[in-house]
């Protein structure tokens, strides 16, 4: 998350009733804001299955639905949103005179500082923000020399669609600070693009990595392109939480220290 998209200028006093649209500023809004700047978070914020901060999120609101009546209805001073909400929902909300930030960059830990300054910079929060970057930086640093030297295991990002995640994902994001090699970017693979079965045997997969709950190393087994390869016939499957894995947040290193320890036990002991 990088880019502000606001049609006024900064407010002279901080936002007090703050509504968040979407689980990833929520997560944002959450760490940054008093909690008596926020109004209300995204509809699913309370539900632990999608959000890593459903239990603190539980202390507040939820709006309904991510329309943009759902959101008026909590009288709104500043709303938080994703590029990846409903157009019309924006272009309601902007008609409405609301003040609204949208961010749109989520792939680095960089999109995240600068999300982080962005929405400090919105909140009257700029110290706050300040100091969670700090703290991020700190934890990566002291992954990276936990890991330093290791040999990168071979990764693929598996799952029950037909997708696979290449080039500037999260996912590539993930394994760059966990100790491990993405085969699909490896292969020039860009975005989340369609899983080529057909190479997939020859691009040596050393663990596949997946995002849900014990049951998803079953269904993959229903798939006959993954049933086939060696890593899983062995039984080498990482499964991520899907909150983790989808977390386009600060709380994303979480999943770095989580992959890089299934991936390099060694390093953990």
């Amino acid at each position: 998350m990088s880019l502000l998209l606001a049609t006024l200028p900064l407010p002279a006093a901080r936002p007090q009733r703050v509504v968040s649209q979407s689980v990833g500023t929520d997560e944002l809004l959450l760490a940054l804001a008093d909690p008596g700047q926020i109004a209300a978070l995204s509809h699913i914020s309370h539900e632990a299955e999608f959000s890593p901060v459903a239990e603190e999120a539980k202390r507040f609101p939820a709006i309904t639905d991510s329309d943009a009546e759902s959101v008026l209805r909590f009288r709104p001073d500043l709303v938080l949103a994703a590029s990846f909400s409903r157009p019309e929902t924006l272009a309601l909300l902007k008609r409405a005179g609301v003040r609204l930030v949208v961010l749109d960059r989520f792939d680095t830990l960089e999109d995240v500082y600068a999300s982080l300054r962005i929405l400090g910079r919105e909140l009257g929060q700029e110290g706050r923000a300040e100091g969670i970057i700090a703290q991020c930086r700190a934890r990566v640093e002291a992954l990276a020399a936990r890991l330093k030297g290791v040999k990168p295991v071979r990764v693929l990002s598996a799952g029950l669609y037909p997708f696979t995640a290449g080039i500037g994902t999260t996912f590539q994001d993930l394994c760059d600070h966990a100790g491990a090699l993405n085969v699909a970017a490896e292969a020039g693979l860009k975005g989340h693009a369609p899983t080529p079965s057909e190479k997939l045997l020859v691009w040596n997969v050393e663990v596949l990595v997946a995002a849900g709950d014990v049951n998803i190393r079953t269904r993959l087994g229903e798939l006959p392109f993954y049933r086939v390869l060696p890593a899983f016939k062995a039984g080498r499957v990482v499964v991520i939480p899907d909150p983790m894995m989808s977390s386009v947040s600060h709380h994303r290193i979480a999943t770095y220290e989580a992959l890089a320890q299934a991936l390099h036990p060694e390093r953990f002991r």
